[in-house]
């Protein structure tokens, strides 16, 4: 990933930002395939180096990693396209359209969790992320229905060994650039374009 001085992030902003997501891309190559495995996730960050998810036992990434237990984690959001007529203060119909976003791509050691008694501590993690104040008991390694379903799954430990994070919002534009730009945005409204507004003034 190209990556312009003007865009790069420092350890503190991509932790700040990572913290608020919690679902990427878990992407892993293997010897003699033609293409990684790209596999959607939710997943718990703790603010520091460790990343934990699960996924199903089918799921076809496990020979992978078995095999170079180690993978990418891709998360990209804030995304939207500005337009070219936007993106100049010339002549409109010459202007060069360009995106915004934010993307953090983690590279890291993966260590499988097959232990029924440590995946039922790995999800409980997960659980007490996604669902702070639920209802749902802690999960169980020897008691029903858990016991029965732990199986279905195989739980990922994934220690950060590099970060690669881009937040690019216009910041080889000058503030009058910004400016004009950021109220196109916020007229046009669209689906992320909140997000976007709210990365470009913050990083003004």
């Amino acid at each position: 990933m190209l990556i312009h001085p003007w865009d790069a992030a420092d350890d503190s902003e991509w932790r700040e930002w990572l913290s608020s997501h919690d679902f990427g891309q878990l992407i892993a190559g293997g010897t003699g395939r033609d293409l990684p495995v790209v596999t959607p996730a939710h997943f718990a960050f703790d603010g520091d180096r460790t990343v934990v998810t699960h996924l199903a036992r089918p799921n076809p990434i496990w020979p992978l990693l078995e095999e170079h237990p180690r993978a990418l984690l891709t998360v990209v959001d804030d995304y939207t396209y500005i337009r070219a007529d936007w993106n100049t203060t010339a002549d409109p119909a010459h202007g060069v359209p360009t995106s915004y976003y934010a993307t953090v791509q983690l590279e890291g050691d993966v260590r499988l969790v097959d232990d029924p008694a440590a995946k039922a501590a790995l999800l409980d993690k997960q659980l007490r992320h996604f669902e702070p104040d639920g209802a749902r008991a802690p999960v169980s390694a020897t008691e029903a229905p858990d016991r029965r379903l732990l199986p279905g799954i195989r739980g990922i430990e994934f220690t950060i060994t590099g970060v690669r994070a881009k937040f690019k919002f216009g910041g080889n534009k000058t503030a009058e650039d910004r400016e004009r730009i950021g109220a196109r945005l916020a007229a046009r409204a669209g689906r992320l374009d909140a997000a976007a507004l709210t990365q470009l003034r913050r990083r003004g």
